[in-house]
């Protein structure tokens, strides 16, 4: 469902206001802006469209879904706490919706009083973080068959979970893959019901945009231009907006090993801090991009299915595509068809990522990764805009 042109006119208009009074021209590293602080206490979580989205994709109560949002946004404070009083001997970490905390895994007894006073639970543990990211990067230099969807660190059972397409996982390739795996490290084995795919479209950010026969999403806007999936084009590959007028080009652009690619603005073109409901929920405001924790909320905006929501699954992930494997990857139950591709993952008002792949639809269910927009960010040089 496309927004209508008056729509598109009036937020456009409201939204260069802001774009002005912020300084559009300013240039900085994804570093120098205060973008990735979370909301104040003070502030609403969220618009009421992105609450409702909640209460439709989630199951839960207009209160409840206020009050999941203010404790995401806490539990991001906290994290960051807990992080640096558990210093060398952390885990990860997991928001739990049931109790509104976040669980800290701490590998050294010592520190779980210093941990404790940040206001997380703890969750002692054998393994550091240290060791399971080493854990995952042995596995990542294995070659990984078809049968093999995907692999990441997974705080709460402190291990690598590796996940096995269900009708492939009696095959010799996968067992011989497993049993390379856990002589690496400790490896949790899950399955899931299909092997993941890029959701990238032929003829076809939440707003789409073409690139040559293909159709992705915008995901979020930065200064001077903004970021998207890497599968959707090469860098020089210019892009058309969804009126067919010409917008840019692709200035950076990785696929496999990353997921992630930045489009300039311009000819007509100008940048706002806006993820689109398409109608069924109103506009969101993006306000800086702190990081949701495991288990908290989270929005997706695609030019194909539009608006849904479900929770952060999983961290670090290694995705395995049949075109390659791309590695640190945020793993979500939300999900997402062709043409979502480069669409904007969104937890309250916190840009969270842009949308890589997934396996489902939005009929049937499914799960989707996305590649966190910070890495984006700090890999290109640009500044998230926010309002």
């Amino acid at each position: 469902m496309r927004r209508t042109t008056v729509l598109r006119a009036g937020l456009s208009a409201a939204l260069f206001l802001t774009t002005v009074a912020a300084g559009l021209s300013t240039q900085a590293s994804a570093s120098d802006t205060p973008a990735n602080a979370s909301p104040s206490a003070s502030e609403a979580p969220a618009s009421s469209a992105l609450i409702t989205a909640m209460q439709r994709d989630l199951g839960l109560s207009k209160d409840d879904a206020t009050a999941r949002l203010k404790a995401e946004a806490t539990a991001r404070t906290v994290d960051r706490a807990a992080r640096r009083a558990a210093g060398d001997a952390y885990g990860g970490s997991w928001f739990e919706a049931g109790t509104g905390k976040l669980t800290v895994a701490v590998a050294d007894g010592s520190r779980q009083k210093a941990v404790e006073a940040t206001g997380a639970e703890v969750a002692l543990v054998r393994h550091d973080e240290r060791q399971l990211d080493a854990t995952l990067k042995r596995i990542d230099s294995l070659d990984a068959p078809s049968g093999v969807g995907s692999w990441h660190v997974d705080a709460k059972s402190n291990s690598v979970v590796v996940g096995v397409v269900a009708a492939h996982q009696d095959d010799n390739d996968v067992r011989a893959f497993l049993d390379r795996a856990r002589r690496s490290g400790p490896v949790t084995v899950a399955t899931t019901p299909r092997a993941p795919r890029t959701f990238a479209a032929g003829t076809v950010g939440g707003d789409p945009y073409y690139t040559g026969n293909v159709r992705c999403s915008i995901g979020f806007s930065v200064y001077g231009g903004f970021v998207t999936a890497g599968h959707c084009a090469q860098p020089g590959a210019g892009v058309s907006g969804w009126d067919g007028s010409y917008i840019g080009n692709f200035q950076g652009s990785s696929f496999p090993d990353n997921d992630y690619a930045w489009v300039n603005v311009g000819s007509g073109w100008w940048t706002v801090p806006v993820v689109l409901g398409w109608g069924t929920v109103s506009d969101q405001l993006v306000r800086g991009s702190a990081e949701a924790p495991v288990g908290a909320s989270i929005c997706r905006s695609g030019s194909t299915s539009h608006w849904h929501c479900g929770t952060v699954l999983a961290k670090n992930e290694t995705v395995n595509y049949s075109q390659g494997a791309v590695h640190q990857m945020t793993k979500t139950s939300v999900c997402a068809e062709p043409g979502d591709s480069g669409g904007s993952f969104i937890s309250g008002d916190q840009a969270q990522g842009v949308t890589s792949g997934g396996w489902g639809n939005c009929a049937g269910g499914g799960e989707t990764w996305y590649q966190p927009v910070n890495e984006i960010l700090s890999r290109y040089g640009l500044t998230l805009h926010t309002a």
